[in-house]
């Protein structure tokens, strides 16, 4: 298990005050948004394919959720592997899903499982590297240690654009996703990350506000840049002034448009649609992502470690920190909520088809249940491991995949992590044969095995 963090800290791809002042465009907090639009403005530049109708939202479930207590329960298995909970129909004949998600169970006709996802590593850190990167995880825990690879987050990034004007491609709720990061692709296309508390009535995104100075005042110090752009544009000889010049367009567009802002402005919903997503910070977030893949960006990725009342911080469900079905039954009716009130949005507003929603963690919980002094619990296990998958044009209302009785190893249709990406990657129009240079200069594919998974297709 890792340790417990402070889920405070500013992402590391923010620029210092003093760095983000040397770029001219001074009068705001400092903010990831100087390296995000600078590797969109390279993306541009690089000839990346665009497609520009489709997005995903991803409900990140950090530590791993346990699929003998979600997707995938074995009621049929002895009880130190089958556990307290029992499952319960879908509205789809023959598909079953936990007790604890009956919202969901309405609408399995809109929703596909994977149940037979697996890969070798065993660890946070080694797990969501090998099911985000494309390529196997590093055999270590502990930071500094840097990505090899970059995650597929970075890789969208630096392939799409923003569908909208005024609006960033990659956005993360309320942080990026642990032990990955942008790796060789440089910190250009890390996450626009948005900290705050949706449902606090005072939440803003300090990224968007000009921070005390005045719209004349602004205007004043663009007029000065433009005086300065004009001077390093003479005796520019790398070219690389339409760069920064599209950095710095962007950059304005975003403070001092209306596009993001009014995305993120969660007082503009229906109360009735705020109170059916939960009014607390992971159904606020969910939400907002909505809201934001509506305005055009690309790819949300919500972080959902945990809720109100939990002992756990994470869905890393060892015995020896505490019991598993104790916290199961805070943690998945919010889960429950929450995903069902995304994928009843979805195709209410018509945007089924062109946005995915995936709910996934880096691995599973050993089936075996474990035991400390009574208290039970489960252990790393990335043999089977369950997602849910919704919306992006799939064909739902399915199960692809099985384990066996005891729920420890795939028995039919094995899917890959990598299979996973290459649907994900299909679904947005990146091509599954590009490849990106690493720090040597060398073409590395994105995905170096892996086609979509033909029953989703």
């Amino acid at each position: 298990m890792m340790p417990r963090r402070d889920m405070t800290k500013r992402c590391p791809g923010t620029l210092a005050r003093r760095a983000f002042l040397q770029f001219g465009l001074a009068g705001w907090s400092a903010l990831s948004l100087p390296d995000l639009l600078r590797g969109q403005a390279r993306a541009a530049a690089a000839g990346g394919p665009v497609s520009r109708e489709k997005s995903m939202i991803v409900v990140w479930l950090w530590g791993g959720p346990s699929h003998m207590e979600t997707f995938d329960l074995k009621p049929e298995a002895p009880a130190e592997y089958r556990g307290e909970f029992h499952p319960i129909p879908t509205n789809v004949p023959g598909m079953e899903i936990g007790e604890h998600l009956p919202r969901l169970a309405r609408l399995g006709d809109k929703f596909a499982l994977i149940r037979s996802c697996h890969h070798d590593s065993p660890g946070h850190m080694n797990s969501t590297h090998t099911v985000l990167t494309a390529y196997p995880g590093q055999p270590v825990e502990v930071p500094p240690n840097l990505p090899k690879h970059p995650d597929c987050w970075a890789v969208l990034a630096k392939m799409l654009a923003a569908r909208g004007a005024g609006v960033p491609t990659y956005a993360a709720l309320p942080r990026k996703l642990r032990h990955i990061g942008s790796a060789y692709l440089g910190s250009g296309f890390e996450p626009f990350v948005v900290t705050g508390d949706p449902n606090a009535n005072e939440f803003q995104v300090p990224n968007l506000a000009l921070n005390g100075v005045t719209r004349p005042r602004f205007d004043e110090r663009l007029d000065l840049l433009a005086q300065f752009d004009t001077l390093r544009r003479e005796t520019d000889t790398a070219r690389t002034m339409a760069t920064i010049d599209e950095y710095n367009h962007k950059a304005v567009s975003l403070l001092t448009g209306d596009a993001a802002r009014r995305a993120f402005d969660l007082d503009r919903e229906d109360p009735r649609i705020r109170e059916r997503y939960g009014r607390h910070e992971v159904g606020q977030r969910c939400l907002l992502a909505r809201r934001l893949v509506e305005a055009g960006v690309r790819l949300v990725t919500v972080d959902f470690p945990c809720v109100p009342g939990q002992k756990a911080f994470s869905w890393d469900d060892h015995a020896a920190v505490w019991n598993i079905f104790e916290q199961m039954k805070i943690r998945l009716p919010v889960l429950d909520q929450v995903v069902s009130a995304l994928i009843e949005d979805l195709y209410e507003r018509g945007l089924d088809r062109d946005v995915m929603l995936v709910v996934m963690g880096e691995m599973s919980h050993t089936p075996r249940l474990s035991d400390n002094n009574g208290q039970p619990g489960r252990e790393h296990w990335a043999r089977s491991m369950s997602l849910l998958m919704s919306g992006g044009g799939l064909r739902t209302g399915q199960v692809v995949g099985a384990t066996d009785s005891k729920g420890e190893e795939p028995i039919e249709r094995p899917v890959t992590p990598n299979e996973v990406k290459a649907t994900w990657y299909r679904h947005l129009g990146v091509p599954l044969d590009t490849h990106l240079l690493d720090h040597f200069g060398r073409p590395t594919p994105i995905l170096p095995d892996g086609e979509p998974i033909r029953e989703l297709m």
